[in-house]
């Protein structure tokens, strides 16, 4: 069975869960097309050149390993499902997703917090034709746990849990077969400071999927102690001539991140810092710079058949200070090696927008992930294209795709709220751009009063943006709310209404995206857009706004009181 018609098929088992009984059966809303073109502009890219991000918008936390010719990536996904998307690519630069390595309801219980809990930094390896993802399922019962596969889309085992404190975990398989877990986690000696963490190391016994043996200690504070450096985490080990290297990211997720080596003779230790640490960071560069590119690390070095080698990692695109809606993002640089140690970019250096390729054959992928894009989804299939999301897994049935289009059983739950019983009906794509036009189209419908569908543009459950439908004692209407914080209403405020002639039309919706500015259209005849509000403050989505630390994302949502 091909990849893409076994993904469809376990798609559809994972999204069969038992639909309401008949007495509970609710009207749907069909949205027929989904909309999405973005361009952030930026340096022409040459024939045998690439641009960075490689995986732009929310793929924050990249690992990365070669099998062979081949390339696989995982990142993290936090409250939202499917989770931890997999990704394959035969250059680096080109990448595909073949799956989610979490993509049955069932396979954990993600509680019902905030979206930025969940499904934290992802590892990825491969050992004797098994992969493994080790990963940490934050604020779940479980913590730390690995799943397995044979084939990297699937279908993916479900969770064995460790038991081990922290997060980040990653595996790493020595020459002689071994298995060793490294990962963040709480200091032995008191925490010293605010932010005080350690890295620990403890074998794994892959044949019986448990750890084994004492845990110990390989980092204690970060790179220099003496300085106090904060949440030393994402670690991760390999090998190289003999020596073990031992990589982790410092500084938080903010702008002080920075990525540092540690190497040592023995995989249990003692490690020794790198002289020229940190190996990549952007926190010593002038903050008023053009086109700053923030916030480097939590890196993967990955060796390629010709001995070269590369690094994956996290890093932000402000368009203002420190405000990005994007998350946390997915780039490439190439490794240098000097005395033994590595460096991605020396200290100072800007991380660059454009580089050389990789000395590999180009990868051709059908659907790109950087660059200027556009693509329209007509819901049409019998199973969602892997990159579309809920918050949290389903527990029933409340959306489906086929002929016709997209249709949305209505919640009760809207995107304000967590925790309790209830899911927001709201379907959800990663924006990748800063200047974005997104689009839904609804068809026809009569909502009952209070009853509101639309589209959504979200940071959090606190902050978001959306335009709809609304049924009213007059008729329709189509609003605009916003929620800008926790002291607004959960449904947010309304900024603007207008009466809709009739029912019996389609009407399209658009969000329009302009770095810190939002434009909001609609229209009843196909192009002609009407405004609807323009000027909007769509910084109220950024991280230095809004808080944590994940990326935006829109599409579908529907609400019946």
């Amino acid at each position: 069975m091909g990849l893409i018609k076994r993904f469809a098929c376990l798609l559809a088992l994972c999204l069969a869960v038992s639909p309401a009984p008949a007495s509970e059966v609710v009207p749907e809303v069909v949205f027929t097309e989904v909309r999405y073109a973005g361009d952030d502009g930026g340096p022409a890219v040459g024939p045998t050149q690439y641009r960075n991000p490689v995986i732009a918008g929310f793929y924050p936390d990249p690992s990365a390993i070669r099998v062979g010719d081949d390339f696989y990536l995982v990142t993290s996904t936090f409250g939202y499902f499917p989770g931890l998307p997999v990704f394959h690519s035969r250059d680096l630069v080109s990448w595909r997703q073949l799956g989610n390595a979490i993509d049955r309801p069932g396979q954990i219980d993600y509680g019902r917090d905030e979206v930025t809990r969940g499904l934290f930094a992802a590892s990825i390896s491969h050992h004797d034709g098994t992969f493994y993802i080790a990963n940490t399922c934050f604020y779940c019962d479980g913590g730390n746990f690995i799943v397995t596969a044979k084939d990297p889309a699937g279908p993916w085992s479900d969770p064995v849990w460790l038991g081990f404190e922290g997060i980040d975990p990653s595996l790493f398989f020595d020459d002689d077969g071994r298995a060793w877990m490294v990962n963040n986690g709480i200091p032995q000696v008191p925490m010293r400071y605010d932010g005080h963490r350690a890295i620990w190391l403890q074998q794994f016994d892959a044949a019986a999927k448990k750890m084994v043996g004492p845990r110990a200690v390989l980092v204690d504070g970060g790179a220099n102690p003496a300085s106090k450096p904060e949440h030393v985490e994402g670690p991760h080990l390999f090998k190289r001539d003999g020596w073990y290297y031992l990589t982790a990211a410092e500084g938080g997720t903010g702008e002080q991140h920075a990525q540092m080596v540690w190497r040592s003779r023995r995989v249990t230790g003692p490690y020794a810092p790198s002289p020229g640490n940190p190996v990549l960071t952007q926190r010593d560069l002038d903050p008023a710079r053009t086109a700053p590119i923030t916030s480097t690390g939590h890196a993967q070095f990955v060796e390629l058949q010709d001995g070269s080698w590369w690094a994956v990692f996290l890093a932000t695109r402000p368009y203002r200070g420190n405000q990005y809606n994007l998350g946390r993002e997915t780039f490439l640089l190439p490794v240098t090696w000097r005395d033994g140690w590595p460096v991605v970019l020396p200290r100072g250096e800007p991380v660059p927008a454009v580089r050389e390729r990789p000395a590999l054959p180009r990868d051709p992928q059908p659907l790109a992930t950087s660059g200027p894009l556009q693509w329209r989804e007509r819901f049409t299939t019998d199973t969602l294209p892997p990159q579309w999301m809920t918050i949290h897994p389903p527990q029933r049935a409340w959306f489906r795709t086929g002929a016709g289009g997209l249709r949305l059983t209505p919640s009760a739950t809207p995107l304000g709220v967590h925790g309790g019983d209830g899911q927001p009906t709201y379907l959800a794509h990663r924006l990748q751009h800063h200047q974005a036009t997104l689009t839904a189209t609804l068809a026809p419908f009569r909502p009952a009063a209070g009853e509101l569908a639309g589209l959504a543009l979200l940071q959090n459950e606190s902050h978001h943006y959306v335009v709809g439908v609304e049924g009213s004692d007059s008729g329709p209407v189509v609003v605009l709310y916003r929620r800008a914080g926790q002291q607004d209403d959960v449904r947010g405020q309304r900024l603007a209404r207008v009466e809709l002639p009739a029912f019996d039309r389609p009407v399209s919706l658009r969000f329009q995206l302009d770095g810190p500015r939002l434009d909001v259209f609609y229209a009843t005849q196909p192009e002609q857009w009407l405004p609807l509000a323009t000027g909007l403050d769509a910084s109220l989505l950024s991280v230095d706004v809004a808080g944590g630390f994940i990326g935006n994302t829109f599409g579908p949502y529907a609400v019946r009181p």
